[in-house]
């Protein structure tokens, strides 16, 4: 959890920063990247960060990332340009990158499968959380101190995460001989998954869809995958063994994953958009109708483990992709009059639902395997969230971009805006369809759970 939280904070306290940051670093027009080297830099380590953790240990991987996190961090701190700030962003992201996919490979190793929901849920807790401490602690720092301690608080965290890990987490050695690390697969995998990301990310914004970078980057990307899919079939111990999406959980899983990514940032981005230019109320109570779908995840996920048990991962995943249904179809009755706390029970409703589809699908894929691949899995899992995220970010931003003006504040406004958010939630409303239908695609599993919990109340 300490771990995360630096990851979770870091992702939300930044953003209320980001115009004084420039305006004393002198690079307006690099404020973007502040974000989106962050973002690719995670993106890319996940999978391998997730899949390295088998090969040399959890231990080892999770205190490289914390690792990396304090170096980004003192970097941060001490920017003198923006270049060096973008740099201690990667350094930062790459950190996360491995933080992530491994923490919650390590709550699946420790914990069993009737605690790990319950584990999972303070995992999300922490996210709920820092989605309103980050912001505030942010603007604090920036008003009252400087923007540098957003970053140099960073270091204490750091070194009491490292200390925890060092000293209470004893990690079983792993058997027989370390399979070798494919180097190859790894550059290929990071080279193709960071172009896709950036082009995703800057297509729309840094440069038009049909242009020359974004035709290229694009091309690039596909051309490096499309190696990446042939080497992988040809080497006995890829970074990344795509067989593991031929198996029915976890190809489905994924796929729910790549989804969800689409629907969470979709409305992270948009409904404060939504709040305040629309609806007219403030920052600070925009961000309030966001949070209220982090606190429902981390209610539900902590719970998701009664359901699981008792009625198996499909069942739940079904249950929960239905209230993900009724969240992202009430939002298309949202307009330009709507109370804000119609928005809240919107969020709210989402996030509710998340937590039993998002929390149980990731466990019922983790629980599939054994622990020798259970990082790979893991950071699959993650990493599909993540491109979900980036394709969500660039279907949202095109549609909003081609109906709504830019202000001078780079915020989309106009009479336009409401259809233009309505649209948003359109695209959501159906990505959440798709997660139920994903749901029902999953293995049947009830009389599995059935026996568990027989087998549970025979020891008892």
């Amino acid at each position: 959890m300490l771990s995360t939280a630096l990851v979770a904070l870091d992702a939300t306290i930044i953003a209320t920063a980001s115009a004084t940051i420039a305006d004393e670093l002198g690079a307006f027009e690099q404020v973007p990247w502040l974000f989106s080297s962050y973002l690719l830099a995670q993106a890319v380590s996940t999978p391998l960060a997730g899949r390295l953790s088998d090969i040399v240990g959890r231990k080892r991987l999770i205190l490289a990332g914390v690792g990396f996190f304090f170096l980004g961090s003192v970097l941060c701190g001490a920017a003198w340009s923006m270049g060096a700030m973008v740099a201690g962003r990667v350094l930062q992201g790459l950190g996360a990158g491995a933080v992530m996919p491994v923490s919650q490979t390590i709550a699946a190793d420790i914990y069993t499968l009737e605690e790990r929901a319950r584990v999972q849920g303070y995992l999300a807790s922490v996210w709920a959380i820092s989605s309103v401490v980050g912001p505030t602690l942010g603007g604090v720092f920036t008003e009252f101190v400087s923007w540098r301690w957003i970053f140099l608080v960073n270091i204490p965290l750091c070194a009491l995460a490292a200390w925890m890990l060092v000293r209470r987490y004893h990690e079983s050695p792993l058997d027989g001989d370390r399979e070798p690390i494919d180097h190859r697969g790894a550059v290929l995998l990071a080279g193709g998954s960071a172009l896709l990301l950036l082009g995703l990310l800057e297509g729309g914004s840094s440069w038009a869809w049909v242009s020359v970078p974004s035709v290229t980057v694009l091309a690039l990307a596909g051309a490096l995958l499309l190696v990446f899919v042939r080497h992988v079939r040809r080497v006995a111990h890829p970074i990344l063994d795509l067989g593991l999406l031929r198996r029915r959980v976890i190809g489905v899983a994924t796929a729910i994953s790549l989804v969800v990514g689409m629907v969470v940032l979709g409305l992270a981005t948009y409904v404060p958009i939504y709040a305040q230019g629309v609806l007219g109320v403030g920052p600070l109570m925009a961000g309030f109708a966001l949070a209220a779908m982090m606190v429902g995840w981390p209610l539900s996920a902590s719970n998701a483990g009664r359901f699981y048990l008792r009625l198996g991962f499909r069942l739940t995943a079904i249950i929960g992709s239905t209230l993900v249904v009724a969240g992202t179809a009430s939002s298309l009755l949202l307009g330009e009059s709507s109370p804000l706390v119609a928005v809240m029970g919107t969020t709210f409703l989402v996030g509710t639902g998340m937590g039993l589809t998002a929390v149980p699908t990731l466990i019922a894929a983790q629980s599939s395997v054994d622990h020798t691949i259970r990082g790979a899995v893991t950071g699959i899992n993650i990493f599909a969230r993540s491109l979900g995220s980036a394709v969500g970010v660039a279907v949202c931003g095109a549609i909003v971009n081609a109906r709504a003006t830019t202000g001078p504040d780079g915020m989309p406004s106009g009479p336009d805006l409401m259809a233009a958010i309505h649209l948003v939630f359109v695209v959501v409303a159906v990505c959440g369809g798709v997660i139920a239908l994903l749901a029902f695609f999953l293995p049947a599993d009830r009389q599995a759970a059935r026996d568990r919990r027989a087998a549970v109340r025979a020891v008892d």
